[in-house]
């Protein structure tokens, strides 16, 4: 109760007390309120920069995966495409090592054969050697002929002045004139005067003189290059009593024509015409012209452009094997025929198959 008693008796002065502190408390409380605000900001600010920042690193993790993802991706991209170019510049320096071998085999073998070529040329200096040779011979023998031909005529001559100047001859009264006293031999003209006899006025038969050419030696036309022997009679008499044949019978067998054997009447170099015309149709048919197929897809779109030698309507291109002026009725576009411009000229068509003066080919 005392205890009481001496509160109530304080309370006037803890009321006092009481409302002074309050007065006091409230005076700071703005302030205090201002500052505690402003401490929760601060902190809150710390918090919510602190979760950004930590945002912006997660952020920054996330990206740098992603971009690392993608810069993975992107190299392995760059990666195969350099590899395809890698291997397709390597098939394609392959297949032109490939193509230069094959095209240098093609045009060593089919074009400019160094070998063919030498063969040919030798072959033709062979000929040329043959063909002057024969020609030289041919020349040799023609001027012996004639030689022997001018010194037949001078002996017919002699003989025939001897013949006229038989009466010059000596006797045994009579020395002639060839035969004088003064010389130790007789003249040879003498000798030839006694071996001769006297002309008669009997017309002697002139005999033409043979003329011998290049064509007619070769044919074997003249008389001074081989013999040639004598034509039969003719079958003109009455048929035989007898198992004989008939006359026809036996003209015909008589004048049979001639059947060569195979090995005749094919040419010599026959097999080598035909390796050289199977050549010729192996290069005109030698188009190759099949689709390339790539290794990858890459190339799959584009379109494939075939060549012109056999997109073209007028067939494959004869590579040089054949002459731009030869004729194909086949492949003509109209049925009327090609007029030339121009003439042919008749010196060309006659180049190689002419003989100059001197024996050799024009």
């Amino acid at each position: 109760m005392a205890m009481l008693a001496r509160l109530q008796a304080r309370s006037t002065s803890v009321a006092h007390q009481y409302y002074y502190r309050n007065s006091v408390v409230d005076i700071f409380r703005k302030k205090e309120n201002d500052a505690a605000v402003k401490i929760q900001s601060w902190f809150r600010g710390c918090q919510v920069r602190a979760y950004i920042r930590y945002l912006h690193r997660v952020a920054t993790i996330i990206q740098k995966q992603w971009r690392g993802y993608l810069g993975r991706q992107h190299y392995q991209l760059i990666v195969k495409l350099a590899y395809y170019t890698m291997k397709m510049n390597l098939y394609n320096a392959m297949a032109v090592r490939i193509q230069r071998r094959w095209r240098g085999y093609k045009i060593r073998k089919y074009c400019f054969n160094y070998f063919y070529l030498k063969e040919y040329l030798k072959a033709v200096s062979e000929t040329n050697d043959a063909v002057r040779g024969a020609l030289e011979e041919f020349a040799e023998m023609k001027e012996r002929e004639e030689k022997k031909a001018d010194l037949e005529m001078e002996e017919k001559k002699r003989d025939y002045q001897a013949r006229k100047m038989h009466y010059l001859l000596s006797t045994k009264q009579i020395p002639g004139i060839y035969n004088s006293p003064f010389r130790k031999d007789p003249d040879p003209w003498e000798l030839r005067l006694q071996q001769a006899k006297p002309l008669t006025h009997r017309r002697s038969k002139v005999t033409p003189k043979h003329s011998v050419s290049l064509s007619s030696w070769l044919a074997c036309t003249s008389a001074r290059s081989f013999p040639r022997s004598g034509i039969l009679p003719p079958i003109d008499r009455k048929r035989c009593q007898g198992p004989f044949r008939d006359v026809s019978e036996v003209w015909e067998q008589r004048y049979k024509p001639l059947e060569p054997t195979l090995r005749v009447a094919e040419p010599m170099d026959g097999l080598k015409e035909a390796r050289a015309q199977l050549q010729r149709q192996e290069w005109t048919r030698n188009v190759n012209d099949n689709m390339f197929l790539p290794f990858s897809s890459y190339h799959k779109n584009k379109k494939y452009i075939p060549t012109m030698h056999l997109s073209s309507k007028y067939g494959p291109d004869a590579y040089g094997s054949q002459h731009f002026r030869d004729e194909n009725p086949k492949k003509w576009i109209c049925d009327k025929d090609f007029q030339t411009v121009l003439p042919s000229f008749d010196l060309f068509s006659k180049y190689g198959k002419l003989y100059s003066k001197a024996g050799q080919i024009v």
